[in-house]
């Protein structure tokens, strides 16, 4: 059997920040001030403490290479080339040409260089940008090809 005592102990506290007319409750607005009064005597004003400006900023290190950031640079391009058909398809000795697919891999290297502006040594940022340059312009050159696939066999159909 359960004892009667822990049934009555408990409590449901309503913690909402807001009433029903949607105003803050009275305790929400008190605990903010506490809390302000709080930080101000762990934290004086600025105007009581002598200001120290720097006169000179540190120098930033460069950055290091990293042989896993450019291993995964290499990983994503040499996937991107072969979905771009670089590489035969050792089943059927065909290239594997799959656009949808280079175009998520592309996308994933430029949000890479994008993310790491500014952090990579010089070396991984020119890998980066090369490698991009060449998927895209053999991404380019594959979807002019299927385009103009596509006239022809259209072409074609349209012709008695």
């Amino acid at each position: 059997m359960s004892d009667p005592k822990q049934e009555d102990s408990f409590r449901v506290i309503d913690r909402r920040p807001f009433t029903a007319e949607g105003e803050l409750r009275k305790e929400v607005v008190e605990e903010e001030e506490r809390e302000a009064k709080r930080e101000a005597a762990k934290h004086p004003p600025a105007a009581t403490e002598p200001a120290q400006v720097p006169t000179t900023l540190p120098a930033a290190e460069p950055a290091k290479r990293s042989p896993a950031f450019e291993n995964l640079v290499r990983m994503l391009g040499s996937n991107a080339a072969m979905v771009l058909g670089a590489y035969a398809d050792p089943r059927t000795g065909q290239p594997v040409i799959d656009p949808e697919a280079a175009r998520e891999l592309i996308d994933m290297l430029d949000a890479l260089h994008e993310k790491t502006k500014g952090n990579l040594a010089a070396e991984e940022d020119t890998l980066l940008l090369d490698l991009l340059g060449k998927l895209k312009m053999t991404y380019l050159e594959i979807n002019q090809a299927f385009a103009a696939q596509a006239a022809t066999q259209a072409k074609a159909k349209t012709r008695p």
